[in-house]
This record gives C-alpha cells, sequence and structure tokens, in this order.
C-alpha cells in the first residue's frame, strides 16, 4: 500500500500566510490600544521593572472612552477576520482542507469571543466597573478598571485570574492582568 506523501501547494502557503498576518494584525492593535491608555501591567513583566507604588488617575470620560474603544477595535479586528475566511470558504478556487481548515478556524474564533464575552460580564459581577478580555487561544489579556487609585491588589487579581481560569485553559505565563484606575 503506497503512503500518501504530504504536499504543501500554493493554496495551502497563501492561507497559512494570511492566518499568521491575520494574527500579527490582531496582535499589533491590541498592543497598539494597550499602550495608547493609561495603564500599568499588575503581572511581573520579564526584563521590566514596575513600581507598584505610582498609579495615575485617568478622567471618567477617557476610561469609557478607552473601554468603548478597545471593544470596538477588537469587535473591528474580529469582523475582518470573519470576512476573511467567508471568502476562503465561499471561494472557488478553495480545497475541501482549506475550506474545512477555514471553517474550523472560524468556529474557534467564534468561540473565543463568545468566552472573553461571558469573562467580562464574570469580572464586571465580581465588583469591577468594566473590562476588556483578549484572548487567541494560547495567551489571555485583562485589562480591569478597578475604580480606585490604589491600584490592583493581589487578591483582585487572582480573583480575575480564577474567572478566567474557570472558563479557558491557558497557562499562567501566558496571563497579563492590566488595570485602569
Amino acid at each position: 500500500m503506497k503512503k500518501p506523501s504530504l504536499i504543501i501547494g500554493k493554496k495551502q502557503i497563501i492561507l497559512a500566510g494570511m492566518t499568521l498576518i491575520l494574527g500579527l494584525a490582531i496582535y499589533i492593535n491590541y498592543a497598539y490600544s494597550a499602550t495608547g491608555g493609561n495603564i500599568k501591567p499588575t503581572d511581573v513583566v520579564k526584563n521590566q521593572s514596575v513600581n507598584y507604588g505610582e498609579s495615575q488617575l485617568v478622567s471618567k470620560d477617557s476610561d469609557a472612552d478607552y473601554f468603548a474603544q478597545a471593544r470596538l477595535e477588537r469587535s473591528t479586528s474580529r469582523d475582518t477576520a470573519v470576512q476573511t475566511l467567508k471568502s476562503i470558504i465561499g471561494g472557488g478556487d478553495a480545497t475541501e482542507d482549506e475550506k474545512k481548515a477555514a471553517s474550523m478556524q472560524a468556529q474557534s474564533m467564534t468561540g473565543l469571543m463568545e468566552t472573553e464575552s461571558k469573562i467580562e460580564s464574570l469580572v464586571k459581577a465580581a465588583g469591577f466597573k468594566d473590562c476588556v478580555v483578549y484572548l487567541d487561544g494560547t495567551s489571555a489579556n485583562i485589562v480591569v478598571k478597578t475604580g480606585t487609585k490604589d491600584g490592583l491588589m493581589a487578591t483582585e487579581a487572582a480573583k480575575i485570574k480564577d474567572i478566567l481560569l474557570s472558563e479557558v485553559s491557558v497557562p499562567n505565563e501566558n496571563i497579563r492582568i492590566f488595570d485602569v484606575a
């Protein structure tokens, strides 16, 4: 019996490249939006020192604008990704394997979107003013509004982490929690 050989064609390379570019665009969008506001990481960042005693107050209008803008940018990025996947699935020149891969990626993205929304609701229900969650399957970034000028306490960060881990499986080193006063 002849073994099937693995052939990577032009379409598979293009699909992989588009997926990589899409992931990179989502990450850059998150990184850009996260650094645009007055936020500080509450986790220890390698090769970077953080003084947890310092905090910056942000006006209430800019807080609301930050969370609204973050949700809008996340939604726009995801909508673009979904459109790209739909065009691959509906494309006449895509192979069945490419269509199947794009369909699985679309389902995964939909699941992540639902999970992000659920985690945001649970964090708000835990007493935080507002929250935006970014999931990509291997990491989680959470931006939370504490409502206090003291910043996020260790117990609050632990509570957020527990909520996150009750919904998704992400390695501890890939969880980042940011707070907005």
